[in-house]
């Protein structure tokens, strides 16, 4: 039975929902992180191991995913992240040593992350949107920040009433019984249930060839392995372009709310700025995902770069002057600009090596995102100690916010395959 729409919107609210669940099921760490702690008497540095550790297994298992994505399928990937994270969650309340909270919340969760967030989204979706990818990408992604305002809230009340083995129970439960059903919907690409992108009719035998998107015919030509796309320029482009782009987006997310408290910001308004940045997050990737099907992705990873820098040219600034105005500023361009990265990073990889290992090549360079993620705080902190203050580390950040969008312009996703926006316009190489 065919449906009244396009069957790649169910692919984006179904993965809308299992965003919204999955991403912030690891974010309530912060959320568990100070019960834990009162319970058991650990040192802060041990507890939170286990978040930073669940990070380095992302890193680890996510080309693994990128191959498990070729090989077997999305549904395969996504209810493997479900089983992984719901069991992970339900395990975690029998913790009663250090590593007990590594296995969980650290290994399980950290591994059921990777499957159910931004980086296994993102090795499927793309697929079944050409003219409007930006677009669907941005929605489904935006679930990220809608979860944060709803379900962080009731997790946060979980723990008050009944305390944070219940809430992560209930966590876990939610997991397990929302995302197993509702991913045994998704498809890899449309072709597979005899659909074209975007909806299209299927061209007609004899019918005039439709304008195509390919401005380099060579290289689309090229069937892209692993191994080829290593060999090539542009995959460590966009590798650097997006360790960068990680390393600014965790450097600033972590180290804010201390930054403002120190400079004598209460802890209401750090909390607010935080969650604020969350908000805007929510049109900004949806607008800018939009953004970057007329425009081009190069030019919309440029503007969320800019925000990024003018986010720390204000936290800057704050320390000379304490205007909530310059909050504003910092909280705009953060969360409505620079947050727009998300909706464009599955993109670029599939504009550029398009093809049956796009999942592997895909999986490879979240490696080195994950890596710009895990070294953005640590840098920022690195710094901050040996400086005193957080001027030179946010200096830093503001040239890596450069150097990301320089390396996404050098790899020029759209001398590939030319966004919508586009099309109208001549380019040398089109079919």
């Amino acid at each position: 039975m065919r449906l009244p729409f396009f069957y790649g919107w169910v692919v984006v609210a179904v993965t809308f929902v299992t965003m919204a669940i999955g991403v912030n099921a690891r974010t309530a760490f912060s959320l568990f992180f100070p019960p834990i702690i009162s319970e058991f008497g650990w040192e802060r540095g041990v507890t939170a191991g286990a978040f930073s550790f669940g990070f380095v297994v992302s890193g680890v298992v996510s080309p693994l995913i990128g191959r498990l994505m070729d090989r077997a399928g999305p549904r395969a990937v996504m209810e493997l992240g479900v089983v992984l994270m719901g069991g992970g969650l339900l395990l975690a309340p029998l913790t009663s040593a250090p590593w007990h909270l590594y296995v969980t919340m650290g290994v399980m969760v950290g591994a059921g992350s990777v499957c159910l967030g931004y980086s296994g989204q993102s090795l499927f979706l793309p697929n079944w949107f050409i003219r409007k990818r930006g677009f669907a990408i941005g929605i489904a992604f935006a679930g990220v920040g809608i979860g944060s305002v709803t379900l962080l809230p009731w997790v946060q009340h979980l723990i008050e009433q009944t305390g944070w083995r219940t809430a992560c129970t209930a966590m876990g439960l939610l997991v397990l019984i929302v995302l197993a059903p509702i991913n045994l919907l998704l498809r890899k690409r449309p072709e597979d249930i005899g659909l074209q992108p975007d909806g299209d009719a299927a061209p007609a035998a004899g019918a005039a060839k439709s304008v195509s998107n390919i401005v380099d015919p060579v290289w689309t030509g090229t069937e892209w392995t692993l191994r080829r796309a290593v060999a090539t320029a542009r995959f460590w482009w966009i590798a650097l372009g997006y360790f960068c782009g990680l390393y600014i987006w965790y450097a600033v997310q972590v180290h804010q709310t201390k930054f403002l408290l120190d400079i004598g910001f209460s802890p209401s308004a750090a909390v607010w700025a935080l969650g604020i940045v969350s908000l805007l997050g929510i049109p900004g990737q949806i607008v800018l995902g939009h953004v970057s099907d007329r425009i081009g992705r190069e030019w919309v990873w440029a503007i969320g770069c800019a925000g990024f820098v003018v986010c720390f040219a204000a936290l800057i600034a704050l320390k000379y002057q304490s205007s909530l105005w310059l909050v504003y500023l910092m909280v705009f361009t953060q969360g409505a600009l620079g947050y727009g990265l998300t909706s464009i990073m599955g993109a670029v990889v599939f504009e550029v090596f398009q093809g049956r290992h796009q999942g592997s090549i895909f999986g490879t360079i979240m490696l080195a995102a994950l890596a710009g993620g895990a070294a953005g705080p640590w840098v920022t902190g690195l710094l901050y100690d040996r400086a005193g203050d957080y001027t030179l580390a946010f200096a830093v950040a503001m040239i890596v916010s450069g150097l990301s969008a320089l390396s996404i312009w050098r790899a020029s996703p759209g001398k590939v395959r030319a966004v919508a926006g586009r099309l109208h316009k001549p380019k040398p190489g089109f079919q």
